[in-house]
């Protein structure tokens, strides 16, 4: 594969990645959040797959098989048991409409490029033009935790985040070594096992999990006091 070509393909798969945090932002039920965040983590490992084929790194073969079982297969499947269990099939309830979602999420994906522009001219990887999509996504990954009401969406939103914070150090460095992969993706799972432990908790605490709900619940609590 030639560099150009593996540039292409890479950049394609970066707009793609790029398309998917818009989409996680422009959802309204929870079962179509979780395939999006799944279809993330497959373009994740096709990406570092590509990598890996293009720059000899072959470490990234591993990475790539990684992440397609635990962002593309496991922690999805995760997180619809929670959802089954906890019957939060329902509207995802952002904070703002869509429309003014999408235009700041326009605004943070601009304001990234502005930004990123001189570094990725410096650049000289194949990925060096998925710099500024990869900020672009992590900006937009936090924008869906500050505009969504449920915490499992909230949680979802942390997990994009570090999906696209592997997707930024791909492109800014070919991949980290493996051994910080493999450490980072043990402390993603063992986080995503606590964070389902915690909605439990929360659904017995609160009989709900809407942040709103919970906030006056304690406000209710300490007025009582």
């Amino acid at each position: 594969m030639s560099s150009m070509m593996a540039q292409q393909i890479i950049d394609g798969l970066a707009a793609l990645t790029l398309l998917i945090s818009f989409a996680l932002l422009a959802q309204h039920r929870m079962l179509s959040v979780l395939h999006w965040f799944a279809a993330q983590g497959l373009l994740l490992a096709i990406t570092a797959a590509v990598v890996a084929y293009s720059s000899g790194e072959h470490e990234l073969y591993i990475s790539a098989i990684m992440t397609l079982l635990l962002k593309g297969l496991l922690l999805p499947w995760m997180l619809w048991r929670v959802i089954r269990e906890l019957h939060v099939h329902r509207e995802v309830e952002p904070l703002l409409n869509s429309g003014v979602t999408m235009v700041i999420a326009v605004a943070v994906t601009l304001f990234s490029f502005h930004v990123i522009q001189p570094i990725q001219v410096t650049a000289d990887l194949v990925t060096h033009n998925s710099m500024a999509i990869a900020t672009a996504c992590v900006l937009l990954s936090m924008l869906m935790m500050i505009t969504r009401k449920k915490a499992i969406t909230q949680v979802i939103g942390f997990l994009a985040v570090e999906n696209s914070l592997f997707f930024a150090a791909i492109g800014a460095t070919n991949g980290m070594p493996l051994v910080v992969e493999i450490g980072i993706a043990f402390d993603v799972l063992i986080a995503a096992l606590i964070f389902g432990l915690f909605f439990f908790q929360i659904r017995d605490t609160f009989d709900s999990m809407e942040i709103d709900t919970m906030n006056a619940s304690l406000v209710h609590k300490d007025d009582d006091e």
